[in-house]
């Protein structure tokens, strides 16, 4: 093997270059083609819709992770400084900016899913003790329905959510605004800028945690409102992070056919990044495995249930696909080193962690449902998992390609620029 050095320049083009404009369009097709055969399933499942709804949720889910993910991820990223941050932080704005989109995506959950109460059953049946009488729900259900109904309500619902996106949007509009006012900047003050965007940064990761948990509780752990536990919304922190850094290195692994990141992503960032997927698949394996550890040991008739309706009826083959996809194979692959610089290889494995994130929001939010819970059969509904959720992701994903190209890939006065423009050890 021999070693060399290669010295690098700043590219002159600094826009998305023009396939971008393909991933759009084929993203576009995806979305159409999927949603029209999820509305098909809709009619062909005779449940009125139900699954297509459950569906819509879990899409729902999966982009709102990927949009204000990319917010808090890059608010650490200001906290933290490094290179990888650099290369990483316009993927991370246009993920943001896609904020009106996935606000659209949670009209249908908060209207039909809480107001007319087709997802809630705590929205559905507000009246818990005719629903106990006439055995539409359990006794459990309506003494959690009662003692929670301060929280679990629909003003509650409505007031909550649209804070949350709110202050979301405040955030994620001065993060892009200053970041233009940043490059901009002909005689940029340097401690002046990252003191700005650190301060601004500290409070908000910490306000953006506090309103997440919050807005799991109502919008996913609500719908069996039997259930709580104190580290749900630490898993939903943690799988943002490990979602959305797999998606930003498959950014910019398809970038990289092209400048200017075909320049600037070096071995040494995609390899930083590697490890940061790595850390994230291992502190999501340890939350989820603590969990579960302290619920089954202590064997409580108010905490195991949670558990038993997703291990029994045939979703243990579920929960341990979810393991297997969700932690063995990526904390497998991403120990090799040799993995992490290998542009090929470390794509599969950000595939991978991304089905993962979609299967384990299909094992917490379907067997929360009556008709689900310890009995997984297979159905028309069922399917509808696959092609809502996909046409949610495809017009998420082209949204995003839609901001990527709105922007410069790279924050041009950023003290790191230099940096990632030094030589560093090429291998032949």
């Amino acid at each position: 093997m021999a070693h060399g050095y290669h010295t690098k320049t700043m590219p002159t083009e600094l826009n998305a270059p023009a396939f971008v404009d393909v991933w759009r369009t084929r993203a576009l097709i995806i979305g159409v083609v999927a949603l029209v055969v999820g509305v098909i399933l809709g009619f062909l499942s005779g449940d009125g819709f139900n699954h297509f709804l459950r569906a819509w949720l879990h899409g729902y889910m999966m982009c709102f992770n990927f949009c204000f993910g990319g917010l808090v991820l890059l608010m650490v990223q200001y906290l933290s400084g490094g290179k990888w941050g650099l290369i990483i932080r316009r993927p991370l704005e246009a993920m943001t900016r896609t904020w009106p989109l996935v606000f659209l995506m949670f009209l249908p959950v908060g209207i039909f899913g809480a107001s007319f109460g087709k997802l809630y059953v705590w929205a559905k049946y507000s009246d818990w003790m005719t629903a106990m009488k006439n055995g539409l729900i359990t006794h459990e259900q309506a003494h959690a329905i009662h003692y929670k109904h301060p929280i679990l309500n629909v003003t509650s619902f409505w007031v909550y959510s649209l804070v949350v996106f709110a202050v979301l949007a405040l955030y994620v509009t001065l993060l892009n605004k200053w970041s233009l006012q940043r490059d901009a900047d002909r005689e940029p003050n340097v401690p002046y800028w990252r003191v700005r965007f650190e301060n601004l940064s500290g409070f908000g990761t910490l306000l953006y945690s506090i309103l997440l948990f919050g807005a799991v509780i109502y919008w996913v752990m609500s719908l069996d409102p039997t259930w709580y536990s104190t580290v749900y919304g630490f898993q939903f922190l943690v799988a943002q992070g490990y979602a959305v850094l797999a998606l930003s290195i498959l950014t910019l692994i398809g970038l990289s056919k092209a400048e200017p990141i075909k320049t600037l992503f070096r071995n040494t960032e995609q390899h930083d990044m590697g490890k940061l997927c790595f850390a994230f698949t291992m502190l999501n394996m340890y939350l989820a495995f603590a969990a579960f550890l302290i619920v089954w040991s202590g064997n409580s008739p108010e905490e195991i249930p949670w558990y038993l309706d997703r291990i029994r009826g045939n979703w243990g083959v579920v929960a341990t696909l979810d393991v297997i996809f969700h932690w063995l194979i990526p904390f497998t692959l991403l120990l090799s080193s040799s993995l992490k610089r290998i542009k090929g290889r470390l794509a599969v494995v950000c595939c991978i962690m991304i089905f993962a994130r979609a299967w384990d929001l299909w094992w917490l939010i379907e067997p929360n449902f009556k008709d689900a819970a310890r009995n997984l059969h297979w159905s028309v509904g069922i399917l509808e998992y696959i092609p809502v959720p996909t046409a949610l992701v495809a017009f998420w994903l082209a949204y995003f390609f839609t901001q990527l190209k709105k922007r410069p890939l790279i924050a041009t006065n950023d003290p790191h620029l230099e940096e990632i423009l030094e030589p560093e050890h090429a291998h032949a």
